[in-house]
């Protein structure tokens, strides 16, 4: 275990996938590089990467320069490059790790959950991002298409406001939630395995993505929930 983590890892039943959960970040690895699609500060976008970081970074919000933050505890921790990062104010201790398959492919959800800020797309105010945030770090043993990579990301995101619904997290106006202000996600692919051109809900692929992320969001929502009664 690594000097920054809280000792404990997260096993996967992805080959070549390796999980560490800490204080300081929650850190994908993996024997070698995956294809990435994220909303991550650092790159978002598609990008190739060995490592995926979830960083936390402090309530006040305290991060000027995303990127230097990220590259900063990646290479103190000798993370292997390159790496696509997040960030988040939410306890990444607290992360859940959810793995879930079908005869076809398997998929991983590692989750931080934080409901400090909770936002309903579309009708929520334009206002300043706060620290808290809901992060949602995606492996998918399968050789996706790009378009079912995005397919993935939007299933991944259905079951997040799908999640809040069903666990009764509202705003402060008193509005179902969809999610925070500054939510993020990375869905990123081993290349193993087979082709696969959909990621939707009523796919292989789509449906593991949907039973990890649900299983991990629901156990999250609700120790955040018992947290801050």
């Amino acid at each position: 275990t690594p000097w920054w983590a809280c000792g404990r890892r997260s096993r996967t039943m992805i080959a070549g996938v390796t999980v560490e959960v800490g204080a300081e970040a929650v850190v994908v690895v993996v024997a070698r590089r995956l294809r990435v699609l994220s909303s991550a500060v650092h790159p978002g976008g598609f990008a190739e990467a060995r490592a995926i970081l979830n960083v936390h970074v402090g309530k006040d919000g305290s991060c000027g320069d995303p990127s230097r933050t990220i590259d900063a505890f990646a290479r103190r921790a000798a993370v292997p490059g390159p790496w696509v990062g997040l960030l988040t104010g939410a306890a990444t201790e607290r992360a859940v790790i959810v793995t879930e398959a079908t005869e076809a492919c398997a998929a991983m959800a590692g989750v931080t959950v934080g409901l400090g800020n909770p936002v309903v797309a579309g009708l929520s105010p334009i206002a300043r991002c706060e620290a808290s945030t809901i992060n949602m770090i995606v492996v998918v043993d399968a050789d996706p298409e790009p378009a079912a990579l995005v397919n993935a990301a939007m299933t991944a995101t259905e079951v997040k406001g799908l999640a809040l619904r069903d666990a009764g997290i509202r705003t402060a106006d008193g509005l179902p939630a969809s999610g925070t202000s500054t939510d993020a996600v990375a869905i990123a692919a081993t290349g193993r395995v087979g082709h696969v051109r959909y990621g939707g809900p009523a796919s292989p692929l789509g449906w593991a993505v949907a039973r990890a992320v649900r299983g991990a969001l629901d156990r999250g929502i609700r120790e955040w929930q018992e947290r801050h009664p």
